[in-house]
């Protein structure tokens, strides 16, 4: 299926979010201006865009204009030793080697402790939102991004899945209701479980907001 199949539509400029999960990043693609076409190994019901189940490592990235990676993060996560029996894909320099291969714009994604170069680093709280979920991203262009600061200070939600994989808090965090994890996220589409697994719209909007006029100034005109 070539990209013009997979994205109908108005001529935006076509992302490719790799390991899209339910659509955290994409939804914040989408926001950018961009049509997002998401790709991940396993089924994904809630996906709000265009859903292409495949091996992320493998889908041809020839056609798109810009790429958004998420590998998976419990191999990095701090919170890995709460759970040492699971063993977790370490993913993250196939999947720059293969960003680094192309001539695409691309930006990878991970948790604070990834083997990323951590160009930019962003919380929730930056945006108002109740929870951290401090992410790292490693860009595919040297150009320096506007800093932004965390604010602490105000009351947050812990959305984090059970160290035996079922929803629920992990041990000394008190439980909390999916409309709870909902709003702190600024994500209305998602399980609770994918609620655990996604990062807020918000970070990927406003990457890719800064990215555009700065590298990308031939998209800027298509959205």
């Amino acid at each position: 299926m070539s990209v013009q199949e997979a994205a109908p539509g108005p001529a935006r400029p076509v992302a490719l979010d790799l390991f899209c999960s339910a659509g955290g990043a994409s939804m914040g693609l989408h926001r950018a201006g961009f049509t997002v076409v998401g790709v991940d190994h396993a089924p994904q019901p809630n996906y709000p865009f265009h859903f292409i189940q495949a091996d992320a490592l493998e889908y041809p990235l020839d056609g798109f204009d810009f790429v958004w990676a998420s590998p998976p993060c419990q191999a990095y996560c701090s919170m890995k030793s709460l759970a040492p029996h699971k063993v977790h894909p370490v993913l993250v320099e196939p999947v720059r080697d293969r960003l680094l291969a192309t001539d695409v714009p691309w930006v990878i994604e991970n948790v604070v402790g990834a083997p990323l170069r951590g160009d930019v680093m962003l919380c929730g709280s930056m945006f108002g939102l109740g929870v951290r979920r401090h992410r790292i991203f490693e860009l595919s262009t040297d150009t320096p991004l506007m800093t932004l600061s965390c604010n602490h200070g105000r009351p947050i939600t812990g959305v984090y899945g059970s160290p035996h994989g079922k929803n629920g808090a992990w041990p000394g965090m008190k439980p909390s209701s999916h409309a709870v994890w909902a709003e702190a996220m600024g994500i209305d589409w998602m399980t609770t479980r994918e609620l655990t697994q996604a990062i807020p719209p918000a970070y990927s909007e406003w990457i890719v907001s800064q990215l555009k006029p700065l590298v990308f100034p031939h998209l800027e005109a298509r959205t």
